[in-house]
Parts: structure tokens; sequence; C-alpha cells
């Protein structure tokens, strides 16, 4: 695994209507957390929100363009139900998508389940700040992020500006 040069700062925004009502306890987004603090990233932010797509957006603007974070990782609301906005949301704040990011994900868990395909996670930039949407489940949130881990260390510091050529 490709280990940051820096502690990339990162967030983590778990959607769920239950978790942030108090019904039901948080595993995804500390699952992310270790998963990413083991990989050298720092986590300066965390939140849990319902699934509105305006609040899902202003957190993502926020913590992009305010507190100017490397990487958030969302978890949850990326399936089908009406409620599942978080793609929407993603969608309407980034600059870009980066579909290779995401169709490995769903790749990866294609491999141990058919409906990895029902997954509509996005992975996209918002100026200088990868955003990456994973599954709400704990486990599925864990694999998908196992699967792009070893390639957000250099995505990162291109991001940040990094020049050198990436065929060295």
């Amino acid at each position: 695994m490709d280990r940051p040069q820096k502690a990339f700062s990162a967030g983590v925004l778990t959607v769920s209507d239950k978790g942030a009502a108090g019904q039901r306890e948080d595993e995804s987004g500390r699952v992310v957390e270790g998963l990413l603090k083991g990989a050298g990233f720092e986590i300066v932010k965390s939140a849990i929100v319902p699934d509105e797509q305006e609040q899902i957006e202003r957190i993502l603007v926020e913590w992009s363009d305010d507190e100017g974070l490397a990487l958030i990782v969302t978890t949850g609301g990326t399936g089908l139900t009406p409620r599942d906005v978080t793609p929407q949301a993603t969608k309407a704040v980034i600059d870009y998508e980066v579909p290779g990011m995401a169709e490995a994900m769903r790749s990866e868990s294609l491999k141990k389940t058919p409906h990895a395909m029902l997954s509509r996670a996005v992975v996209g930039v918002r100026g200088h700040t990868l955003i990456v949407n994973l599954p709400g489940s704990p486990r599925a949130a864990r694999e998908n992020l196992s699967v792009v881990i070893p390639a957000l260390s250099h995505g990162l510091s291109k991001l940040a500006g990094d020049p050198t050529e990436c065929a060295t």
C-alpha cells in the first residue's frame, strides 16, 4: 500500500437518517476512519447527517472550500431507495468525476455480491478535494475503501499540484 509522504487531511461523512436521529450507532464511519488512519491519513472532520441532499451538499462544500480537506469519504445513501441521495449531492458539488475509482469499487464488490451493481457511488473532485462515496454497510464500506486506498496518496498528491511525471 502506498503510504502518504505527509498526512493528508480527511473528513468522514456518514449519511444515515437513523444514525443522525440517534436510533442506530454509526459503525461504518468508524470503520472508514480506522482504515484511513491506518493508511496514514489525518481525520480532521467527521459528522453524521440525515439523507437530505442540501445538508450533504453543504457539508461537502464547507469541508472542501472552507476547511481545505484533501479527502472526503462519505458512507451511506448510495443505493436505490428514494432517500438515497448521496450521489446526487456529490454530483451537484464536484467539478468532475473520477469514474475509474467508482468502477474499481463496483468491480471488486461484484466478486462478492451481485447487489454491487446496484451501487450508485460516485467519486469526484471539487477544487483540490477528492470526494469518495462508499456504501453504508460497515463491511461494504471497508471492502470498497480498501480497493481505492492504494491509489489515494498518488491521486491526492496530483490534486495538490505535484508536478512529477506519473511514468517515473
